[in-house]
């Protein structure tokens, strides 16, 4: 059990904080070099998909960067972290490690327009979403909350926080249906319905 007092939480934290890190770090293989001639001129260069590779860049980026400011927000809502809770954790910080991965597929130009690509990272998201929120599920179910939320508290926070990954997921079979390009697209809506539940959660919560 690794109780907020201890310098062995804060080393804990750093850990996970690490991984996130590296994971938005290695973004950058996900962008190939292009060849020389591809430098003659900015319409060279476009052609040659790094703007695609640059667009999947930017989008993980931001991605995983919501992903650390969220952990970082659930940690700081526990007193502790016990092994269950280090576990959930873990299985989170695995799946954000995987979206280099999956990035590299989604913007790759060869690969980018497919289906499955565009199914595996939304997978991927999702799944990093709803292993996050069971991190929290966990520690809460231990008593490791440092505020307890209400039952309708807590039903808010949860509806909200389950916005994001059924949207990535409800975009798979729009990607199997319509293409990757369309299936990406999808993706949007989760840009305006998270901060609207959010925002939401908050009120409700704030009353």
């Amino acid at each position: 059990m690794l109780t907020r007092e201890t310098s062995e939480f804060e080393r804990g934290l750093s850990f996970f904080d690490a991984i996130y890190a590296i994971a938005i770090t290695l973004l950058v293989v996900t962008i190939d070099v292009p060849p020389p001639e591809a430098w003659q001129s900015l319409a060279t260069l476009a052609a040659s998909g790094v703007p695609r590779q640059l667009a999947g860049f930017a989008l993980s980026f931001v991605v995983i960067a919501a992903f650390w400011r969220v952990n970082v927000r659930l940690i700081q809502g526990i007193s502790a972290m016990d092994p269950a809770t280090t576990r959930a954790n873990l299985v989170a910080t695995a799946l954000v490690v995987l979206v280099p991965f999956t990035t590299q597929a989604i913007s790759d130009p060869g690969s980018a327009s497919y289906a499955l690509p565009t199914a595996l990272y939304a997978c991927n998201i999702a799944f990093a979403a709803l292993a996050q929120l069971t991190m929290f599920e966990v520690a809460r179910r231990h008593g490791l909350e440092r505020a307890r939320l209400s039952r309708r508290e807590h039903r808010v926070w949860l509806v909200a926080g389950l916005v994001t990954p059924a949207v990535f997921l409800a975009s798979v079979p729009v990607a199997f249906l319509w293409g990757g390009d369309v299936g990406k697209l999808f993706w949007l809506v989760s840009a305006v319905l998270s901060p609207l539940a959010g925002h939401a959660a908050r009120r409700r919560t704030s009353r």
